[in-house]
Formats: structure tokens, sequence, C-alpha cells
């Protein structure tokens, strides 16, 4: 396993120092630099590119959390954020951060935390490549056919799915919801507009501005009062048809719709 560069950002020497003493002798580490505040670490992770952050919550100037939002998604390391208060957990794991340490924290409860950092390089990894795949095989194949397989990312796992096994995806703000046909739901930080992009609409099309359906999965139209119409899919769900995407089904229902 090739050593892992850390970074340290305190703004306390003595909790640095018993972070370094806590860190396991048997783990490949590389310190890369240690700073007491914000602004520096800024630059110093952006110099440096560490695999992984332990990161103070709490700094005079510019805390933990204002660190991380200076540094694009693109730029950011692993971090674990190490603060002795529990009321920032909410924030810390909205930004993505893979653990939190409460002070004080032991040597095992550190390790789990290097454990995480490691599975999460893996997990970007794996992701970059099957980004690269994707792409070389979009290059290679006529723009009209759907993948046979792709993968998203979800929870730091990098999943592959064929787009067989969706049902319907689902809009959540900066996220999508994708709905198995399993019953299983996995949650990807993509929007609609990219992941309709990416499954192609050979087999899916879009019934309204929050959903995209797998064709296959549509039981019935379903008439409502006002002339519209819901989208009936075969594990029962219901979404209703925008009237500017029925065409979207027009080569299916013809005069019918």
């Amino acid at each position: 396993m090739e050593p892992l560069r850390l970074m340290i950002v305190d703004d306390e020497p003595l909790a640095r120092e018993r972070l370094r003493a806590l860190l396991p002798d048997d783990w490949p580490l590389t310190i890369v630099g240690e700073y007491d505040n914000g602004p520096e670490a800024i630059v110093a992770i952006r110099r440096d590119r560490p695999d992984l952050v332990f990161l103070d919550v709490q700094m005079p100037g510019c805390d933990g959390l204002q660190v991380v939002a200076e540094l694009p998604l693109a730029e950011r390391p692993a971090i674990v954020f190490v603060t002795a208060h529990d009321k920032f957990a909410v924030e810390a794991f909205a930004v993505q951060a893979i653990d939190y340490l409460l002070k004080p924290f032991d040597q095992e409860r550190l390790r789990t935390a290097l454990q995480r950092a490691v599975d999460h390089m893996h997990a970007q990894r794996a992701g970059d490549l099957g980004t690269r795949l994707e792409n070389l095989l979009a290059k290679s194949e006529p723009a009209a056919r759907k993948p046979e397989r792709f993968a998203v990312k979800a929870d730091g796992r990098v999943i592959f799915l064929q787009p067989d096994e969706i049902a319907w995806v689902e809009a959540a703000d900066n996220y999508v919801i994708l709905h198995l046909g399993s019953g299983e739901r996995v949650m990807v930080r993509e929007t609609l507009a990219a992941l309709e992009d990416r499954l192609g609409k050979t087999s899916f099309a879009r019934v309204n501005r929050s959903a995209i359906v797998q064709l296959d999965q549509v039981k019935e139209l379903q008439p409502t009062a006002h002339g519209d119409y819901l989208v009936i899919l075969r594990d029962g769900t219901r979404l209703p048809l925008s009237r500017g995407l029925r065409g979207s089904f027009a080569k299916f229902a013809g005069d019918l719709l």
C-alpha cells in the first residue's frame, strides 16, 4: 500500500502533537505539513495535494468548514474533522467529510478514520476509471445505442448498473434518486439532465421536470379529471405526465394519446 499523504490543521500545538503521537507505526504514512490556521491550510492543500487532512473545526479567523468551502470538489482531499464538540457533525457531513473525530479519541478510533480515507481514495480512483471507460465507449459507439453498463458514485461507493435495472429516476435538488427494480434506492450527486444524457433516450423518457422513466416499466397511462395523464409503472408508482412531454410516448400510444 502506498503511503497516505496527510496534513494536520489545528490551532492548538498540543492537539497536533497528540494526533502525531497516535498515528500507528504500522501504517505507511507521510505528514506533508502542519498548520495552525485556515488561510495557510488552504494554500498548502492546493499546493501539496494531500490525500487526507485532519482539520480542526474551530480556529480563529477561518474555521474548518470555511476551509473546505474554499476548495472546489475536484481539489478537495479526504477530510476528517477533529473537534471537542459534536454540534458541528451535521455541517461536517454536509460538506462530504469522510469522518468526524471527537476529542479525546484513541488510536483505534484513529485507525478507523485512516481506513475510511484509504477506502475513499480507492472509490475515487475507481470512479475516475469508470468515467474514462465510459468516455472511450461513447466515442467508439453510435450515439443512439444505450449504454450496457455505467457507473455511479453513492455514499463513497462506486456502483455499476445496467440501465434496465432502473425503473425510474427522481430529481432531488443537486442529486437524483435511482429507483431500482429491486426496490432499492440509490442517491447520486448528479443532475437529472446529465443522467438522462447518460442513459440515452432509446429506453428512457422524461415524464415531467422531476422524473424520467424506463419505458419498459410503463404499465399504463391513466387520464385525470383535468385532461392530463398519470404514468403508472409496473411497481405501482404514479407520476404526472407533463403536457409538453406527451410526445415521448406518442410512438407507443399512437393516436390513442
